[in-house]
């Protein structure tokens, strides 16, 4: 099917009447922001429409039902006057009527319907053709009063902040809908033939709805496609299936664990969390997957429900090799979870190195001064004890025949990890960039991943130390196998 438009946006014409006079309403708003972001995205003008002059007493004019049959998408503007409309179930009628002739409103696990949830109306009050499917909230609820504000200028600057976050998740999405069914028209075949990398996102809760949502944004933007991309049902039995059909296409699970207790599905004794987690280790027993669990370090548990599970998944014996909880920022969060789907990538392509044992190693250069030789120790015995091929420095012999190991180890590692301690902060400057130039050095390989230890003894200049260049981890008061966690989770791709 050759479409005319790439969206039509479907809204209740009382939400876009300007708040102010002579400003431009709130769907105006978001109808120009969206064609801006989506054509940048694309790299050409999108054809994204709405029409801007029928009231509900018009007639339902023929020439808009065909439109509606050429059109590759539909955005419909949720409000409570919005789901009051005989006009906007029309609307939705009719292109749900024309798509499934065309093969379905759903291309592969996206839908061809996209939510704009201007104010919240609960999801049982939502045209049918709606209440399957995850909206983008274009509101935020007063923690202090639970009073709901719509995301608008009109209401400060904070508020406006988020309406372009929002409204850049709905481009990206709107974008790679575009782009999905123009490389199926290309190709002549089918959506579904197209190849595409599946992560299951757990759905958490609302206190780390902004943190899902940035992951969320992350892998969207690296081409991974993220599930569950509809709302889950609330029957335990038809959720579990709903979750297992989603693992089953993945090859990756991450699960957002928050201070507050998830709610608990009809005819289960289980949270939603702890089912999620453990439909994810069912699917990991089948092999080709991973499952990275991740509390906000420092999480303060009032709930006492809340505060056993996570004790209950801090001790779990099921965290093997292919799994991980991470206590730790949100960007070292970010960081793993990329080197684990670069890692699946590889895996993939078939292209990564084996040692005579069969397994594959990551060469690790640990990098420190001969006066840290004796800490070092913990550090090296340690990271081979978790299979890494730990290459040590040399301080005996010629100083060319030295100079010449280290060069040959720039070239050959996978990562490195600089010990701080005795030495200048000057030494560690320039380990640092003979690591990011090893290229010089003939290094044919990506650049290694770099991490720098910071350990005793502890300084002020340490204290104050910070860098953008590599992973840091202070272990000021000595050998901490719990903060090398994240670089591990990291080296293991």
């Amino acid at each position: 099917m050759n479409f005319e438009g790439d969206a039509f946006i479907s809204y209740a014409h009382l939400d876009n009447v300007e708040l102010i006079e002579g400003n431009k309403g709130w769907v105006t708003n978001l109808h120009r922001a969206l064609e801006v972001r989506v054509a940048q995205l694309l790299g050409k003008p999108p054809h994204i429409w709405r029409d801007p002059k029928l009231t509900g007493n018009d007639v339902f004019e023929e020439t808009l039902v065909d439109r509606l049959r050429r059109v590759a998408s539909l955005i419909s503007v949720v409000s409570p006057r919005y789901v009051k409309s005989e006009w906007a179930r029309r609307e939705i009628a009719e292109f749900c009527k024309a798509a499934e002739e065309q093969g379905g409103v759903r291309f592969r696990d996206k839908a061809r319907i996209f939510k704009v949830l201007k104010t919240p109306v609960p999801v049982a009050g939502h045209p049918p053709e709606l209440q399957s499917l995850l909206g983008y909230e274009f509101f935020r609820v007063d923690p202090d009063t639970g009073r709901i504000h719509e995301l608008d200028e009109v209401f400060g600057p904070e508020a406006q902040r988020e309406f372009w976050i929002r409204l850049d998740d709905l481009a990206h999405d709107v974008c790679c809908m575009i782009e999905m069914l123009e490389a199926s028209q290309a190709a002549a075949c089918p959506i579904d033939t197209i190849d595409a990398v599946t992560i299951f996102l757990a759905e958490t809760t609302p206190d780390l709805r902004e943190q899902r949502e940035a992951i969320k944004r992350d892998l969207q933007q690296h081409g991974y496609t993220v599930v569950p991309a509809r709302n889950l049902p609330l029957i335990a039995s038809d959720l579990k299936k709903a979750i297992r059909d989603d693992l089953a296409r993945c090859r990756m699970s991450i699960h957002l664990v928050g201070k507050s207790c998830s709610f608990v599905p009809e005819a289960s004794a289980q949270s939603l969390l702890e089912i999620q987690n453990d439909l994810a280790i069912e699917r990991g027993n089948q092999g080709g997957f991973s499952r990275l669990l991740w509390i906000p370090p420092g999480l303060q548990v009032e709930d006492e429900r809340q505060r056993s599970v996570i004790e209950q998944l801090r001790m779990d014996p099921r965290i093997h090799n292919g799994a991980d909880l991470l206590e730790t920022p949100l960007e070292d969060l970010r960081t793993v979870i990329q080197g684990r789907l670069k890692h699946a990538t590889v895996l993939a392509t078939g292209s990564s190195k084996q040692t005579v044992t069969g397994k594959n190693l990551v060469q690790l250069y640990l990098i420190y001064d001969q006066r840290d030789t004796d800490a070092a120790s913990a550090w090296a015995d340690f990271l081979f004890e978790k299979e890494f091929e730990v290459i040590r420095p040399v301080f005996e012999g010629d100083e060319a025949e030295i100079r010449e190991y280290h060069e040959e180890n720039l070239r050959s590692c996978d990562a490195a990890l600089i010990l701080h301690g005795t030495a200048s902060e000057c030494w560690l400057r320039r380990k640092l960039r003979e690591l990011q130039k090893s290229a010089g050095y003939g290094r044919t390989k990506g650049a290694p991943v770099i991490a720098i230890s910071l350990i005793p003894p502890g300084t002020p200049e340490k204290e104050r130390f910070r860098t953008h260049e590599a992973m840091l981890i202070p272990q000021l008061t000595g050998f901490s196998p719990d903060a090398l966690q994240p670089f591990i989770s990291l080296l293991k791709a």
